[in-house]
């Protein structure tokens, strides 16, 4: 054959994701996630918990919000110095190797961040029936909807996702601002704000409310995992986490505060939605349909949040062929991971049909809350490892602020297991019985030929 003939076959070129998430959209993702039905549902659990005494409570959700600013601190490190794809799939593979990483990305796939998704879904449909009663049925319908309608939006391109994050962001907080500015300046409650009536030995209360409160703030790791797509990544990612978490902490702490200025104590520890009476005692029922539009809202700024981050830990894996090979895929125009991203919404959509979804959300918290603090021990690993690795931001205070991050955690992680010690062990034991033998599959068969 004439050589001069012969063809060679141009290498493709590699799509890369586009850089679209500015310092406000980051704000917003993390914010929008955090702010979810926590705050509006958590707040009379909170109270009961910490023996229903209003500065006890408030000084739990700012404690509650130290806490989780000590642990993004540190995920402020790891974003900045190694800015890819993955969030603590990337940190935990690189400190520990491959297996550890899978084995917290896989467990999320399945069970954690799907049933994240799907519990937010049901949740809306829910809230929804405040306008409109709705059968079960319809409730999994809209549900599952909802799940089709948000993967469809940020399939279409990671900036159209993080508008409508932004717009989701700006219409959760006026119910919040609407209680904070006019509930402040009443004392229609009686409630007094000090250390009356509290035992001698509070530590039992102040951990359950501590753990209650922190489910306000979950989502805080979220916006490392979007990392390759964040505009100047090494400072947008410190001061996007930084400013999220001081600013949902202040939310939080002056919302609570409000609340216990408008309604008695009894009022809020049995009601179901407290924010939405509130509302009510203020300016009417119009008022608590205001609350009811911003908790739906709220709902979904978080679920689209969810839908749009989480998928890049499974593009992450299969880039190191530790998954699905069409997941480490990005869609030629949009510079999404369309595939990763439509497994995530079948698996939620699975979870939604079964139903029970929130026990199994339950099983694999603990093992989820050991892998975020292998992720902050990783800055220990990297520093040593690596010292030579360029860090624009390094967490400060190290390493104390690291070592009160993973003594915080620590609490967490005993609390859990003390509370669900069954289904503790349960989600142990599918993490490592499950995901052990689906690494090295994957291995195997991802394996390129010679």
């Amino acid at each position: 054959m004439d050589g001069k003939n012969v063809r060679i076959k141009p290498k493709a070129e590699k799509i890369e994701f586009k850089k679209e998430i500015g310092l406000f959209s980051g704000v917003s993702i993390l914010a929008g996630i955090m702010i979810g039905t926590g705050i509006f549902l958590s707040s009379a659990n909170a109270l009961k918990a910490a023996y229903s005494n209003p500065l006890l409570t408030v000084l739990v959700w700012f404690f509650a919000g130290i806490v989780t600013l000590l642990a993004g601190l540190c995920y402020g490190e790891l974003g900045a110095s190694m800015p890819k794809a993955g969030g603590s799939y990337v940190y935990l593979s690189k400190a520990y190797g491959n297996i550890v990483g899978f084995l917290s990305g896989f467990s999320s796939f399945i069970v954690g961040n799907s049933g994240s998704i799907a519990a937010l879904a049901v949740g809306f449909a829910w809230f929804l029936k405040f306008f409109q009663p709705l059968t079960n049925f319809q409730e999994k319908t809209l549900a599952i909807v909802l799940v089709l309608i948000l993967t469809i939006i940020n399939c279409l391109g990671v900036k159209l996702g993080s508008i409508f994050q932004n717009i989701t962001m700006v219409g959760k907080l006026v119910p919040l601002i609407l209680i904070i500015l006019v509930g402040i300046w009443m004392s229609r409650s009686g409630n007094v704000f000090s250390f009356t009536d509290i035992p001698q030995n509070p530590i039992g209360g102040i951990s359950v409310a501590l753990i209650m409160a922190l489910w306000g703030y979950e989502g805080w790791t979220n916006l490392n995992t979007v990392a390759e797509e964040i505009k100047n990544p090494r400072r947008n990612i410190p001061l996007s986490i930084t400013i999220a978490i001081v600013g949902v902490t202040l939310i939080y702490c002056i919302f609570n505060i409000a609340l216990l200025k408008i309604l008695p104590i009894d009022v809020i520890t049995a009601s179901q939605n407290p924010a939405g009476e509130a509302a009510q005692v203020l300016i009417g029922n119009v008022g608590g349909g205001i609350v009811a539009v911003g908790i739906l809202i709220s709902i979904l700024g978080a679920l689209n949040g969810c839908i749009l981050v989480f998928p890049r830990s499974y593009y992450a894996m299969a880039e190191d062929k530790v998954f699905f090979k069409p997941f480490g895929k990005l869609h030629p125009k949009y510079k999404t991971p369309v595939n990763a991203l439509i497994a995530s919404a079948i698996v939620s959509i699975g979870l939604i049909l079964i139903g029970d979804f929130g026990q199994l959300t339950t099983m694999v918290v603990f093992s989820s809350w050991t892998f975020n603090a292998l992720t902050i021990i990783s800055i220990f690993i990297f520093r040593r490892k690596y010292p030579n690795l360029e860090r624009p931001y390094k967490v400060v205070g190290y390493p104390i602020i690291p070592i009160l991050a993973l003594f915080s955690i620590g609490m967490i992680l005993f609390s859990t297991l003390t509370e669900e010690l069954t289904f503790s062990l349960l989600g142990v034991g599918l993490t490592l019985g499950v995901g052990i033998p689906a690494y090295y599959l994957f291995k195997f068969t991802n394996k390129e030929k010679n």
